[in-house]
């Protein structure tokens, strides 16, 4: 009788595990079949045809072959086939069947086969047994395309491969998984990097997808991006030498230069030296000095003022390198460090020195031709400007002025925050100096100055915002154990009104992002998310994006969130938020 289940087993055979628990794999890694010698080929095949449910094994064909023309007797090998026939597989399915008859769903028997041969493949998997197939058929095995079709059964070989990096068997499956066009499933780098055009391929979906990232998304994407490339030296070294022939290209080459530079960060905070292979990238036989100096400075992590004294020299010739060498935000984080982290020590006499080459990293435009290796044109006109302003919010950061002196300072610390390398700065100093266990306790306006200094930041660059939150995030959850509960929820309420303020400034989705978290966690007070949904319904007007209306709705439909805030005319903020986004993006969304 014809099961309806054979879709598990078809034709009533397949990979189901023998009695004994044991996974047979078709081509035993034995010593090789047999020789010249018939009588030992069949000796060989009579053994095999001994063995239990041999007939369903998929090697039964060549080794019929193999018996009859060593001579082989028909009635012999009838006999002991059918003898030894057990039928595991068909009992399988003949099981498989009752449990259908039964009323089970035929989805949940599926799943339960699956679920066992799955458990009892990687318990019993044999990579000698999976590598002999290939030496057994001389081709890829039809069943084979057949398996990497379903997803199941492409999770299991991703599995699989972790575990046996070495399997031939496994390391051709998933080439031929990527060859179907399944790289994106391909997680784990440890399976793709064995294989460069494997690699190639999922290098080239990862970048593809840091291209087409939302600002909300961005992060993401190139921290996996990084995340894939600093798996091992062959991967790092192949994709940054394709990333640096992709950042020379006119269009899109600043965006690959990017993410070449958010790979160096991520080896770096992985503690690898990568400095060697960044500066023969970057720097080639042509600026051996200024590689040389930066390279020394890098390895150690630490600016040297020998080594500042050479790049000074070098970047204020007439003939400059390129500004790019200086760009590496490793070495742009030192100097930031260096001006505005307080208590950094920093040589006086070098000080102009840090400053202008922070101040020229910044703000010099200069294009190269790569083909030719020649400067197109150098732009230094903002130099001077942009290094007046370093100076001046240097020596206010570094004087440890009290709050009082600082607001004799805010119309000065208001104009140069203005150039944005001196913003990134004062984020540097601020986020120091708010850290102090003590900031708080002997800060109790209504918004403290340093904190209003970020305000200043956020109107002026929204590319600093990311930033600035990531400031304000880790202040609202830090613990104040040593101060009154009310003091804790002041200070938070007024890190609310910052984040609402960054809201307002356009960086939206992700601040009400990360407070519908700090909702769902259940681990922050519900009054500071009453507060942030009250200020955010006064802050905003239609239209909303869709994005916008699944994060806050929520949020403003909680009873116990809004339930105060609503009256009964309708007429409240919370009813008409409500009433709009069900008749505008609620509707529609069914539509």
């Amino acid at each position: 009788m014809e099961s309806e289940t054979e879709e598990y087993y078809p034709n009533g055979s397949g990979s189901y595990p023998p009695e004994d628990g044991r996974v047979e794999m078709e081509g035993e890694d034995e010593e090789e079949e047999g020789g010249d010698n018939p009588q030992e080929t069949l000796k060989m095949c009579l053994d095999k045809f001994g063995s239990p449910d041999f007939i369903m094994e998929p090697e039964i064909f060549s080794q019929l072959k193999k018996y009859f023309q060593s001579g082989g007797n028909p009635e012999q090998v009838i006999d002991l086939l059918s003898s030894n026939y057990i039928a595991v597989a068909q009992m399988a399915n003949l099981m498989a069947e009752w449990l259908i008859l039964a009323g089970a769903e035929i989805q949940t028997v599926q799943q339960l086969v699956e679920n066992h041969l799955h458990d009892m493949i990687l318990k019993t998997f044999d990579p000698k047994k999976a590598d002999a197939i290939f030496a057994e058929e001389g081709e890829t095995p039809s069943w084979l395309a057949e398996l990497i079709e379903y997803p199941t059964w492409r999770s299991l070989i991703y599995r699989l491969a972790e575990d046996y990096p070495d399997c031939l068997m496994l390391n051709f499956t998933i080439k031929l998984i990527s060859d179907a066009g399944h790289q994106a499933e391909i997680t784990s780098i440890s399976t793709a990097a064995q294989q460069i055009e494997v690699f190639s391929r999922i290098l080239k979906t990862s970048v593809s997808t840091y291209l087409s990232s939302t600002p909300e998304t961005m992060q993401k994407n190139l921290e996996e991006c990084a995340n894939m490339v600093c798996h091992g030296q062959h991967t790092y070294v192949y994709a940054q030498v394709l990333l640096s022939v992709l950042g020379t290209e006119q269009r899109g080459g600043h965006v690959i230069r990017r993410l070449q530079q958010e790979v160096q960060k991520q080896a770096i905070k992985s503690n690898h030296d990568v400095t060697p292979i960044t500066m023969a990238l970057m720097a080639g036989f042509q600026h051996s000095k200024a590689a040389h100096n930066l390279s020394s400075m890098l390895s150690r992590n630490a600016l040297n003022p020998a080594d500042i004294v050479q790049l000074h020299r070098l970047y204020n010739s007439s003939d400059p390198p390129p500004v790019e060498l200086i760009r590496i935000p490793q070495f742009l984080q030192l100097l930031i460090d260096a001006l505005f982290k307080p208590g950094a020590k920093i040589n006086q006499e070098h000080k102009s020195k840090y400053i202008f080459l922070l101040a020229y990293a910044s703000s010099v435009c200069d294009t190269w031709s790569m083909k030719k290796g020649s400067r197109k044109t150098l732009n230094k006109d903002e130099v001077k400007g942009t290094m007046q302003a370093l100076e001046k919010v240097h020596s206010i950061c570094s004087a440890n002025k009290g709050n009082v002196e600082l607001l004799s300072e805010l119309n000065t610390l208001y104009q140069c925050i203005k150039f944005p390398v001196v913003s990134v700065g004062v984020i540097r100093w601020v986020e120091c100096i708010v850290s102090e266990s003590t900031y708080f306790s002997l800060n109790s306006d209504t918004c403290p100055i340093h904190l209003a200094l970020l305000d200043e930041v956020v109107a002026n660059h929204p590319l600093l915002h990311s930033k600035v939150l990531t400031l304000f995030t880790s202040l609202f959850e830090r613990a104040y154990g040593g101060m009154e509960i009310l003091a804790a929820l002041e200070i938070k309420k007024m890190l609310v009104d910052r984040l609402v303020n960054l809201l307002s400034r356009g960086y939206v989705l992700p601040v009400v992002k990360y407070m519908a978290q700090c909702w769902r966690n259940t681990d922050t007070d519900i009054s500071l998310i009453r507060y942030f949904v009250t200020e955010v319904l006064e802050t905003i007007a239609p239209p909303y994006s869709t994005e916008f209306v699944s994060l806050f709705l929520p949020l403003v439909e909680n009873e116990e969130i809004t339930g105060t805030m609503r009256i009964d005319s309708d007429s409240d903020p919370v009813s008409e938020f409500i009433v709009h986004c069900k008749a505008n993006h609620v509707n529609n969304s069914l539509l």
